[in-house]
């Protein structure tokens, strides 16, 4: 597995809080990751007016890594405009759930985690193949 570098993951989640769409909320937010093919990718959240489609950081980071040609998240991170850890909501749980499973690595408030603390007894994919395979 490759060394994180998580000096340069939250300098690059802090650079994307500058670049952050957040004119309601006022909360600036960016995001890092390292991809198992050695990639970082990152995002920032997207505020709208219909607060409903507002796009998390989290959401940007995963469709850069999308775009980029896939792979699994190995390593992420989150910061605020001061450059504080954050805590990735409850539905971006699940979506970095989905990009990296349980061996996911979360820099949080506490220390670093794995996917299966931050999120456990989650929902994805294995789920719907059981109920798939059951009916």
């Amino acid at each position: 597995m490759t060394t994180v570098d998580w000096d340069a993951l939250r300098a690059r989640a802090r650079e994307l809080t500058a670049r952050a769409y957040a004119p309601y909320s006022h909360f600036p937010v960016g995001a890092a990751a390292l991809v198992d093919d050695g990639r970082v990718v990152a995002g920032c959240n997207v505020e709208n007016a219909g607060y409903g489609v507002t796009l998390c950081a989290e959401c940007g980071l995963v469709s850069d890594m999308v775009a980029g040609g896939g792979g699994r998240l190995v390593a992420f991170t989150c910061a605020n405009a001061l450059g504080e850890r954050l805590m990735p909501c409850g539905r971006c749980r699940q979506l970095l759930w989905e990009h990296g499973g349980a061996a996911l690595l979360v820099d949080t408030p506490a220390g670093i985690m794995t996917m299966d603390q931050v999120l456990p007894q989650a929902f994805g994919p294995a789920d719907l193949d059981h109920v798939r395979e059951d009916n």
